[in-house]
């Protein structure tokens, strides 16, 4: 039987080529997505990846969506927690709501989705649990208090929740991309990202969504076992932690 993986934020960005690179490893994938239905569609279309609808900052969401999962396809073996959004301003002009809203998607939504396939994974010996962070997370970012603090958690829940499970056959790691080409950096003005964003980056452009994607399979294998409590660092050499 091939292992599942569920990708949260799975049908769009980094989330949609971790899913079919898990895909085309020969997981059976389940991609799950917030809002944008549409995207969805095309991408299921386009994949013959099963969807899934649900809000990961609501704990009860995560509880039903995963459920749902695991009667259609088994056993959640690869967990990835990629889904993530920005709410970007100056601390200072920053509402409780912006940061609310990304502290529940991009952190909480950490424990949300990891509760609901822990102790099944405990249970059968075997787990890959791989949150994406970001390096604004290691580094911090001008308008991304919010964003920042929440990243650098998913960094100390993966150290934390390794150690836990270690002798379980559950590995715990965090990737951490740096400027990937997706939808979100694709907004940000062109000159902005051509004289202030990518001269900062050593190998002189932007990762590409299938680069976090090939670690991602990589870190889901069985055979990624001495593997865990690590942060993957891919970032073109922009920052070393």
């Amino acid at each position: 039987m091939a292992r599942v993986a569920l990708v949260t934020g799975g049908t769009r960005g980094i989330g949609a080529a971790i899913s079919k690179a898990l895909k085309a490893a020969g997981y059976n994938v389940a991609a799950s997505y917030a809002g944008n239905d549409a995207a969805a569609e095309k991408f299921k279309a386009d994949t013959g990846i099963p969807v899934y609808k649900w809000d990961v900052a609501s704990f009860d969401a995560c509880a039903e969506g995963v459920k749902k999962v695991e009667a259609e396809l088994g056993p959640v073996d690869v967990l990835v927690n990629n889904a993530g959004i920005t709410r970007d301003t100056a601390f200072h002009k920053m509402t409780l709501q912006q940061w609310n809203e990304v502290i529940n998607t991009n952190l909480g939504s950490l424990f949300n989705m990891t509760r609901q396939v822990i102790e099944g994974m405990r249970a059968r010996k075997f787990g890959r649990i791989i949150s994406i962070s970001s390096i604004n997370g290691q580094k911090g970012q001008f308008g991304q208090v919010n964003y920042s603090a929440a990243k650098a958690g998913d960094i100390g829940f993966t150290k934390a929740l390794a150690i836990e499970n270690a002798k379980g056959g559950i590995t715990v790691n965090v990737i951490a991309p740096g400027y990937i080409n997706t939808e979100m950096v694709q907004a940000v003005p062109k000159d902005v990202l051509e004289k202030n964003v990518i001269p900062q980056i050593p190998v002189n452009r932007l990762g590409e969504p299938e680069e976090i994607a090939r670690a991602v399979v990589f870190l889901a294998a069985d055979e990624a076992g001495f593997i865990t409590g690590s942060t993957l660092t891919i970032n073109g050499g922009q920052y070393h932690a």
